[in-house]
C-alpha cells in the first residue's frame, strides 16, 4: 500500500521558519511526480512546490506566493520529500500535504486532481 506520511508542521510567528518532511515507500519508483500542496482558509487546495521527475532543484515549480521563501527537495536515497519554509507569513497558515502522481510519463502538473495519493496533512500556523 502506498502511504505518504508528513511531519514537521507547527506554530511559528511571522518571519519564522518550518521544515516539513514526507516519507514515501522504499520500494517506490522514484521517477513519479511528487509535490507539496496546501489548503488555506476559504481557498481551494493549491500547489506550493512541484518537483520534477528527476528531482533536480532547478526544475521545481513554485507558487508565486512562496517563491524565494520555500524550497522543495527530494532525497531519493532516503525516500523523503522536503519543504523548507522561511519568512513565513500569516497567510501561509493552512494544512500542508505531500502528494504523488503515479503516471509514469508526462509533465508534473500543478493541478491537484492529477495526484492520486495524498498524505494525511500537517498543520502550519503562522501568527502575526
Amino acid at each position: 500500500q502506498l502511504q505518504l506520511v508528513e511531519s514537521g508542521g507547527g506554530s511559528v510567528q511571522a518571519g519564522g521558519s518550518l521544515n516539513l518532511s514526507c516519507s514515501y515507500p522504499a520500494s517506490f519508483y522514484t521517477g513519479y511526480c511528487m509535490g507539496w500542496f496546501r489548503q488555506t482558509s476559504g481557498n481551494e487546495r493549491e500547489a506550493v512546490a512541484i518537483m520534477s521527475r528527476d528531482g533536480r532543484p532547478e526544475r521545481t515549480k513554485y507558487a508565486e506566493a512562496v517563491k524565494g521563501r520555500f524550497t522543495g527537495s527530494k532525497d531519493s536515497a532516503k525516500q523523503i520529500l522536503y519543504l523548507q519554509m522561511s519568512n513565513l507569513r500569516p497567510e501561509d497558515t493552512g494544512l500542508y500535504y505531500c502528494a504523488l502522481n503515479t503516471r509514469p510519463f508526462g509533465v508534473c502538473e500543478r493541478r491537484s486532481e492529477t495526484y492520486s495519493h495524498w498524505g494525511q496533512g500537517t498543520q502550519v500556523t503562522v501568527s502575526s
